[in-house]
């Protein structure tokens, strides 16, 4: 019926204007196209040429702002020290949030708009209303990384598979791992290869950057990770690179007890944690471009313990839990609230009272808005380092278009 409607306003105005003998002409292509008899096509375009009454659009009243202008405003001073967390997140943690600003003098009562109302209001909002108040402040970067994971021959078929449908283990210490590169538009050369391993149960993030993907420097950073994880390490899972399909990691990981397995090839959702992780942790902070000297990679690793107390003790995850139907019969996820991975460490009741109370004490001198003016500082200086010449590498390697100004010449036939 759209169609029909669309065909019979396109000829009205013509019907409306021409002689009757172009109108029976005009009728026919209708009837032809609409399958209508001519009585119901002539009426229906007699309708459709007459002026109808003037409607007049009004524009939908804005809806009234339920928050003030100063809790916005501090909304976005809070997001901003976050690391740009989404509303579910936000809201689940606006209240450890705000305890920390306190505690450190970046929110102080009669300051900066910041009263005991706003601190109601921020807390009593809920995350589709933040992600509402917060739109405007929210951009994306356009730039896109490189896969570097090649298969290694070597050992895969002594290693147990996990997949994606495997359950995860009930106590904390079972790490998915992979490595993201910092080649920028090219994978030629030597460049920088980030580390990142993410625990199973908890979330909890430990990344290093190295030189390059060799052995000993994939083995420097994993033993760097088992000292500095505050609760045993007890598996790893990778991907099929050669970077850790090989004897060196493999005895290493024998040695220290450490269940290893890896995900099947060319499956990602069976690493679909630390994919996520390589996205929202690496890309986002350690941005695209090539990092290919040393003043680079100090300032990676200067950077990715600040992102980790972010992110281990700041910002929340959420789990999946249970299946269940939808209203239509479809199999989806259930969800559990979102909490942070320092919370769901303390959950699983792993750590000795003395590990809670120093992780505690460590959790309570950390100032979110200096951890954020750190990050943006330490991100300045990679961008100071990488940005021109990474820009210029990709210059020389875009392709020339071909050259049509000859023409084309063709082959005569024999």
């Amino acid at each position: 019926m759209a169609t029909r409607v669309e065909i019979t306003q396109k000829y009205a105005r013509a019907y409306a204007r021409a002689s009757k003998r172009v109108r029976g002409g005009l009728l026919d292509e209708v009837v032809a196209v609409t399958g209508w008899s001519r009585d119901n096509a002539r009426r229906r375009l007699s309708a459709a040429a007459k002026p109808g009454p003037r409607s007049v659009r009004k524009s939908r009243a804005p809806r009234p702002r339920k928050f003030s202008y100063d809790a916005t405003k501090t909304l976005q001073r809070v997001w901003a020290f976050s690391g740009g967390q989404c509303g579910k997140y936000l809201a689940a943690v606006m209240e450890i949030l705000l305890a920390a600003l306190e505690r450190h003098g970046e929110l102080v009562f009669g300051r900066s708009r910041y009263s005991a109302e706003v601190r109601e209001e921020l807390l009593g909002m809920s995350a589709a209303t933040i992600d509402r108040y917060l739109a405007p402040a929210k951009a994306k970067d356009s730039l896109r990384g490189i896969s570097t994971t090649k298969p290694s021959p070597l050992l895969r078929n002594s290693i147990t598979v996990r997949k994606a449908g495997d359950e995860v283990e009930d106590t904390p210490g079972f790490f998915e791992g992979d490595t993201v590169a910092h080649c920028g538009p090219t994978l030629k050369g030597e460049f920088c290869r980030t580390l990142n391993l993410t625990d199973m149960r908890t979330g909890r993030t430990f990344t290093r950057s190295t030189r390059n993907n060799a052995h000993v420097h994939i083995l420097a950073a994993l033993t760097l990770a088992v000292e500095t994880i505050p609760f045993e390490v007890t598996g790893l899972d990778f991907d099929n690179g050669g970077e850790f399909i090989n004897y060196d990691v493999i005895d290493w990981a024998a040695n220290r007890k450490i269940f290893f397995t890896r995900s099947r090839p060319y499956k990602k959702n069976d690493q679909a944690t630390i994919e996520s992780k390589n996205n929202h942790l690496v890309r986002r902070y350690g941005f695209y471009w090539r990092y290919e000297n040393a003043d680079a990679l100090m300032v990676l690793n200067r950077l990715w313990p600040v992102v980790n107390d972010r992110l281990n003790y700041f910002t929340p995850t959420k789990k999946p839990i249970d299946w269940k139907t939808d209203k239509i019969g479809r199999r989806c996820r259930i969800y559990d609230k979102p909490r942070t991975p320092f919370q769901r460490l303390l959950d699983a009741g792993v750590l000795s009272p003395v590990q809670e109370r120093e992780l505690l004490e460590y959790r309570d001198k950390l100032n979110p808005a200096e951890l954020a003016r750190r990050i943006q500082s330490l991100q300045d200086r990679l961008v100071a380092i990488a940005k021109r010449a990474t820009l210029d590498l990709e210059a020389t390697l875009a392709k020339p278009l071909p050259d049509t100004a000859r023409g084309v010449t063709l082959r005569k036939a024999s």
